[in-house]
């Protein structure tokens, strides 16, 4: 008997409107776990090298893990993977909410899906069922309205559902994938792969839990995760003011984007922290299956002649920071409702909200005019105007929304070497609300991840600098990081630091389980807590080292496709606006990043990981890890 997984992959070929169904071996499951590194497993076996991304021969693959479905915290998570519109790289996105864990009950671990159907359909998936069903009647509508439609048409409100918008219908690059109509599988644009195939939804219902090996630990380990929550101090701001509890940090240390990265402290920062959402807008506190941290805004307010529905949830803290500070806008109302502007058309807040600041700073510095946005005067601050260019990007109804809709890369690109000067872009990826100026390991995985820049793909540096790695130092000694260097440092234990916990999170999003529950240093639980995890759902005697090595598998199998792409080093490079001082009065006035301490942390970054020179995977890494067959 097999504890943890279901054992079953679900095949989709839309094309043909068939479907297969595999029971991959226990030592499969083993190698890859679930998530991204299942995902890309199957991505690099049949996708032809070179593909469009937004052509039926694209691989579009929803992985759960072998952990989703406890009875555990953070655990319903799921890994969205194929090739990105946005950068031609390895796309990858994750979601939580209910659906990964419904979509295990629901008798599947995952789903492949190539092809593309003719018509518009959704996939209705029950209890080891799966039927193709027409969705002409849903094509063109937004989330909100396909979420009660569909849920009167199968007559079961308890049905979860994974949806991509118009916004992505209509061929805007970095449309997201939504769920429970305010979870987003948001990066990369894989709402747009989804689109592209014209598959509108998948919905799922089961009550076909898993076994898991030993339900006592993991009953335990929910316990003692409830009781922790209140005793860790980040957790409690968790979940008493989501992510949206770090904005006043951020600032206060320097780190928060401001005006497209030009700046690190924002002056109405008192105007959409978290703790003023609290007070002022917040409905109530969502969470995901099985989750005691509850940390999931739920806002509702009217302003200005909007409606904020509480249906959409509310901005996380990178909403707040792309439609907020990065635009210059303090008013939490307007953010909040550009948050449901994106969750209803299906679009990723931190690509749209920062391509609009990145419009912004062009036409402040007479780049582009009125003449280029139909008379509106889209300086930084106004609201009005970061709300209407919304409108245009998600409807693609004016030309300067069609071109806004395709990312700021590639408006640059339209505008000229001036606008290129104010990209935050990292493979055509804007950059998440965490800044490498300041946080100089995020410098380096920025530049080297292969999906672009990502705040989730390794931890922050002042969990592990002289005065804050003391709180954290007994979990990070896991991971052999034991000397932490000074604060601002960018040396070889900063690379070492970097380097190992982006192998960590890579694991993290292999088992698909949440970065703010488990992870190496401030989180619910730690790496031993995590390896009892997935010891207690498979019965498998792991260890944390046998866990990084899924984390480093994954990240290798990335890079290769990557490579296969044809990237390189060539492209693990930072936007020029990075190297330029930080302006303003704040403790990072003046900060950059330096660009021969990147290349030297680059260089020892590709030796730790086994790779050439050029950031290629070598045969004896490949071997090393059981990939053989990627040779």
């Amino acid at each position: 008997m097999s504890f943890g997984y279901v054992g079953s992959i679900l095949h989709i070929d839309l094309s043909t409107k068939t479907f297969q169904i595999e029971h991959p071996s226990e030592d499969f499951y083993r190698s890859y776990m679930g998530g991204g590194a299942m995902g890309l497993y199957y991505i690099l076996k049949a996708m032809p090298p070179k593909t469009d991304p937004l052509s039926s021969d694209n691989i579009l693959t929803f992985m759960c893990s072998v952990t989703t479905g406890a009875p555990v915290p953070g655990q319903s998570r799921i890994n969205v993977n194929a090739k990105s519109p946005m950068s031609g790289a390895i796309g990858d996105s994750q979601a939580g909410g209910f659906f990964p864990a419904e979509l295990k009950f629901a008798g599947f671990d995952g789903i492949v899906i190539r092809g593309k159907s003719p018509t518009p359909v959704y996939l209705w998936i029950h209890n080891g069922n799966v039927e193709i069903c027409d969705a002409s009647h849903l094509w063109g509508k937004r989330t909100k309205e396909v979420d009660t439609l569909l849920k009167q048409e199968i007559g079961d409100p308890k049905i979860q559902i994974a949806q991509v918008g118009p916004a992505a219908e209509k061929g805007v690059l970095y449309s997201s994938i939504v769920n429970m109509v305010n979870r987003n599988n948001g990066r990369t644009g894989m709402g747009a792969v989804m689109a592209s195939k014209n598959l509108k939804a998948i919905v799922v219902r089961g009550t076909k839990k898993p076994s898991f090996a030993e339900p006592g630990i993991l009953t335990a380990l929910a316990k003692q995760g409830a009781q922790d929550v209140s005793q860790n101090p980040d957790m409690d701001g968790l979940s008493k003011h989501g992510t949206a509890s770090v904005v006043g940090y951020q600032n206060q240390m320097g780190t928060l984007p401001t005006r497209n990265y030009t700046e690190g402290q924002f002056e109405d920062v008192d105007k959409i922290s978290g703790e003023t959402m609290t007070e002022t807008i917040l409905n109530k506190s969502d969470t995901c299956f099985a989750c005691s941290v509850r940390c999931k805004r739920v806002v509702e307010a009217e302003k200005d002649g909007y409606k904020v529905d509480p249906a959409f949830g509310g901005p996380e803290y990178e909403t707040i920071g792309t439609f907020g500070s990065y635009c210059g806008i303090g008013d939490l109302e307007a953010i909040s409702y550009a948050n449901q502007i994106c969750n209803d058309y299906g679009v990723d807040t931190i690509s749209c909200g920062a391509t609009i600041a990145f419009a912004m700073e062009c036409f402040e510095k007479g780049i582009i005019s009125t003449k280029d946005t139909g008379g509106i005067e889209l300086k930084f601050g106004n609201s009005k105007g970061m709300l209407e260019i919304l409108h245009q990007i998600v409807n693609r109804s004016t030309p300067l929304g069609i071109l806004l809709s395709q990312g700021s890369a590639r408006a640059a690109e339209a505008w000229g070497e001036e606008a290129k000067k104010c990209l935050i872009t990292v493979k055509n990826q804007e950059a998440p609300a965490h800044m490498p100026q300041a946080k100089k390991s995020l410098a380096l995985i920025y530049a080297v991840n292969a999906f672009g820049a990502d705040h989730q793909s390794s931890e922050h540096d002042w969990m592990y600098e002289v005065g804050g790695a003391d709180l954290y130092f007994e979990r990070l000694a896991y991971l052999g990081l034991t000397l932490p260097p000074e604060a601002g440092d960018f040396g070889p234990e900063k690379v070492k630091f970097a380097t190992l916990t982006h192998i960590f999170y890579s694991m993290l999003d292999s088992l698909t389980l949440c970065q703010f529950v488990f992870g190496p240093a401030w989180t619910l639980f730690g790496p031993i807590e995590t390896m009892q995890m997935v010891k207690a759902c498979t019965g498998w005697d792991v260890s944390v080292e046998e866990l990084m090595r899924i984390g480093e598998r994954r990240i290798n199998m990335m890079r290769a496709f990557n490579v296969r792409e044809g990237f390189s080093r060539k492209d693990d490079r930072l936007p020029e606006k990075f190297f330029k001082p930080l302006k303003g009065t704040g403790p990072t006035s003046g900060l950059s990043v330096d660009h021969d301490q990147l290349e030297k942390a680059i260089d020892l970054h590709y030796a730790t990981m086994g790779w050439s020179k050029d950031g290629i995977p070598t045969t004896q890494k490949l071997e090393e890890l059981n990939l053989e067959w990627l040779i």
